[in-house]
């Protein structure tokens, strides 16, 4: 039996986040932003570089500075679509940085799609 995806779909990571990982589109703007929450967890930083946005993406990915955290669970608040190649994604992500409190973080982020991908694009909010 495959282990769980980290996205919290209550899906296997093998038919979830896995095959997006491997380069399949995602269906939609909550189906990427589920994904980059799994790259986020797994360690995935390339992932998360090819689904952002190239007119907001950084350089490098943050995955790559300072102490990782551990990814403590997703929860999706509202996908919003804003017509066929526009979507924001409201949800909080908890993480856990070393012995440290966990953190709850609430965002609001905006997705593109572009020649059939949807992107990354920035948080509002």
């Amino acid at each position: 039996m495959d282990a769980d995806c980290p996205c919290g779909s209550g899906g296997a990571y093998a038919a979830c986040c896995g095959p997006l990982h491997a380069g399949a589109p995602a269906a939609d703007a909550e189906a990427l932003m589920r994904s980059r929450y799994s790259a986020y967890a797994r360690g995935d930083g390339s992932y998360l570089l090819r689904t952002w946005h190239p007119s907001t993406r950084p350089s490098r990915s943050e995955l790559e500075a300072g102490e990782r955290p551990v990814w403590l669970g997703l929860k999706v608040l509202g996908h919003d679509p804003a017509g066929p190649d526009a979507a924001e994604v409201e949800f909080v992500a908890r993480y856990r940085i070393g012995g440290g409190s966990a953190v709850r973080m609430r965002e609001r982020s905006r997705f593109v799609r572009e020649d059939g991908r949807w992107y990354y694009l920035d948080a509002i909010g």
